[in-house]
């Protein structure tokens, strides 16, 4: 049983393999996408709001392909074995994986409200979408502040 359960540590290449996958992919359509958007400005001559919007667009497709990156990067390394990859990137616990993922989330949900923010359609939804991130943010910088604190890593 005991070699099963030290074996079974590999399972998690399922995950790294897929998170790897899903990133690359995210990368890809990003590429695509700012090939759509490069066209877009130079047809358009830069003056619509919808590519504006599209811009920022960008920023969150990459933002998440680099989360996923970061997980695959982390969960291998965790249960595999060390990559040789920059300092910054090394991880040594669950807790480092969750906070670094926790910033990306921070920047995406940033992200998504600049874009209802330009769209600027319904300010009082706006307004609770606004309160909600800031919700949602405080709550994972305490997660990851207390977390850190308590020595829970």
């Amino acid at each position: 049983m005991e070699k099963i359960l030290e074996k079974s540590r590999y399972l998690v290449l399922l995950a790294v393999i897929s998170t790897l996958s899903a990133s690359a992919a995210t990368f890809v359509w990003g590429v695509y996408k700012t090939g759509v958007v490069l066209v877009e400005m130079i047809t358009l001559g830069g003056k619509s709001t919808a590519m504006t919007i599209s811009l920022i667009e960008l920023m969150d497709k990459f933002l998440i392909a680099v989360g996923l990156y970061i997980f695959a990067i982390g969960m291998y390394e965790l249960f595999i074995g060390d990559l040789d990859v920059p300092a910054w990137l090394t991880v040594h616990d669950l807790h480092e994986i969750k906070s670094r993922l926790s910033s990306i989330v921070i920047l995406v949900m940033a992200v998504v409200f600049l874009e209802r923010l330009v769209a600027w359609q319904d300010p009082q939804g706006t307004l609770f979408f606004a309160i909600g991130i800031a919700l949602m943010t405080a709550a994972l910088i305490a997660f990851s502040w207390f977390g850190e604190k308590n020595g829970t890593h």
